[in-house]
């Protein structure tokens, strides 16, 4: 038996920081409350963390992560580190010349606003590798940057047509420029190299430790891989369980087809079955993820009314749909009936609004269903759908990372909204007002993972370590600090239907805690971003220490 007592400091609770501790014993909270009641409760023999000057909180629990995926990334070709479009160029001649056996070279993490209009040209690829394919994701993954050798082996030229789902982004002749969005990508990915098993589970470790280093103990993975018939993301968690390497507390949600129609659904509930209850408290496959649309800076969220060009005319284009309406309230409807939650990604108000319908049909459909489904992202929200969130059910899913000024939002995408639009960017408060249920997570590796930058962000509507005076993006949407800290720690519990045993420090919950060596609620709101973990520990042990 491992007891443990942390005193001496302030601890969260509800949404706010009170003096006391907590003991721990077997991995289980047995008191919560002043340092003396703690001390008695776990005992003599009890390792004693002092939190002097410190905070302890229930661990962050991310509603919307990529661990294996990310981790893998990271451990290819690895741009999210790059200043800019040379530098980017720089490190991807690097690791070519690095691994010069890979027969492709595959990787990503670029930002859009390095590059002129958000789009990377293949020549500037070609320069440094003219002959080995290449494929690099950009940060937020709905776009991906290929060499002239990539699209001649996919057999994509001036010809080519654009699939349903995607756009190959083209020079004035019409040939390929070297950007592929959304599905597009895929065209070109079929060719590349598979992923294994192993490399997702190396992937997922990585993920997870970084996880840990920021006081993450448990997620959301918002996409499960399944890169070919024989590779699931799933066994990445499998052989994780096998090796007794898992330390953190996952749902999975599994990737929906858009190609396929409801004859998928008995392979989802096959895969959700693979693991068996036996894993259930650290890992379920229980939610299916449904990819809405796509993204604004690269005009492929769904919108209500057209997407405007540089010259501030109206154009054509409301983005994508991936789903027509009345598969969307088909499917999830169904999955709702077979007791599966449905992880909507939905930025545009159009795929807002035709997710909630969804969820209302599935409502109406299964009346007794209990499912949490939620939206993640929601970064344009009108304002007759705000109220429908508490209405139906539906979790608000926040990334809370993107509510400010930063040049992928100045550049990239307001210039570019219909009239009004910028106005509705990711109404937290709005949200909060309505009632509607809200949880927090990163999107990680699409940006930082980090719970404390995004808490940040939440409340100051400015970048983590912005300078004074910085310029507050849409202030009145501004949330206060105890709900957004809930909101990445009870609220995601309730997401993955853990609400009654981690997300809180309360007698009988799972010892599941992060150490800070600050208290953000007695300091500036503005520093909240300068807070640092010290530990992090999953069912009373510790799982990482900082320095």
């Amino acid at each position: 038996m491992v007891n443990v007592a942390f005193v001496g400091g302030n601890y969260v609770q509800r949404g706010r920081s009170i003096r006391g501790g907590v003991a721990v014993s077997d991995g289980t909270i047995v008191a919560v409350g002043d340092d003396a009641l703690v001390r008695e409760a776990a005992g003599p023999e009890a390792e004693i963390v002092d939190t002097s000057g410190r905070l302890l909180s229930a661990g962050f629990i991310d509603a919307h992560l990529h661990p294996a995926m990310g981790g893998r990334e990271i451990g290819q070709c690895d741009l999210s580190e790059a200043t800019s479009a040379e530098d980017a160029v720089r490190r991807i001649a690097d690791y070519a010349a690095a691994n010069p056996d890979l027969p492709w070279i595959e990787g990503g993490g670029w930002s859009m606003n390095h590059f002129d209009r958000g789009v990377p040209a293949k020549e500037m690829l070609d320069r440094v590798l003219p002959d080995r394919p290449v494929l690099l994701s950009n940060r937020d993954h709905h776009a991906s940057w290929a060499n002239s050798a990539a699209l001649r082996l996919a057999g994509i030229d001036a010809n080519t047509a654009d699939p349903e789902d995607g756009r190959i982004e083209r020079t004035e002749t019409g040939d390929p420029q070297g950007t592929l969005h959304e599905g597009a990508a895929t065209l070109v990915r079929r060719h590349a190299p598979t992923a294994t098993v192993e490399s997702l589970y190396q992937g997922l470790l990585r993920g997870q430790a970084a996880a840990a280093r920021v006081g993450i103990t448990g997620w959301q993975d918002a996409l499960l891989h399944q890169s070919s018939a024989d590779v699931d993301g799933i066994d990445a968690y499998r052989l994780a369980l096998e090796r007794g390497t898992l330390h953190s507390r996952v749902v999975g949600a599994i990737f929906w087809d858009r190609g396929r129609g409801l004859e998928q659904i008995e392979e989802i509930l096959e895969r959700s079955r693979k693991l068996g209850p036996e894993h259930d408290a650290w890992f379920r496959a229980s939610a299916v993820k449904i990819i809405v649309d796509g993204v604004m800076e690269s005009f492929t969220a769904s919108v209500s009314r057209p997407y405007i060009d540089a010259c501030g005319h109206e154009t054509d284009n409301h983005g994508i749909s991936f789903l027509d309406k009345e598969m969307l309230r088909a499917a999830t409807a169904e999955l709702d009936r077979r007791g599966l939650q449905v992880h909507f990604h939905a930025l545009g108000d159009r795929a807002v609004t035709d997710a909630l319908d969804a969820v209302e049909h599935a409502r109406r459909t299964n009346p007794g269903s209990k499912a949490r489904h939620l939206l993640a992202h929601l970064q344009v929200v009108q304002e007759r759908d705000v109220p429908r969130f508490a209405q139906l059910g539906a979790v608000a899913n926040l990334q809370p990372l993107w509510a400010r000024h930063e040049p992928a939002m100045d550049e990239l995408t307001i210039p570019f909204l219909p009239a009004g639009f910028a106005q509705r960017q990711y109404p937290f408060r709005d949200l909060l007002r309505s009632g509607a249920r809200l949880a927090a997570g990163s999107d990680w590796p699409v940006s930082s993972m980090d719970p404390l930058d995004g808490i940040h962000v939440a409340v100051n509507r400015v970048a983590e370590h912005s300078p004074a005076g910085a310029e507050v993006f849409l202030p009145e949407q501004r949330i206060p600090l105890g709900v957004a800290w809930d909101a990445y720690t009870s609220g995601s519990a309730y997401v993955n239907g853990r609400e009654n045993e981690t997300g809180r420090l309360c007698v009988g919950y799972r010892a599941d805690l992060v150490v800070l060596d600050r208290d953000p609620f007695a300091g500036d709101p503005l520093e909240i971003a300068e807070t640092s973990v010290l530990s992090t520990w999953v069912d009373g042990r510790r799982v990482y220490t900082g320095r």
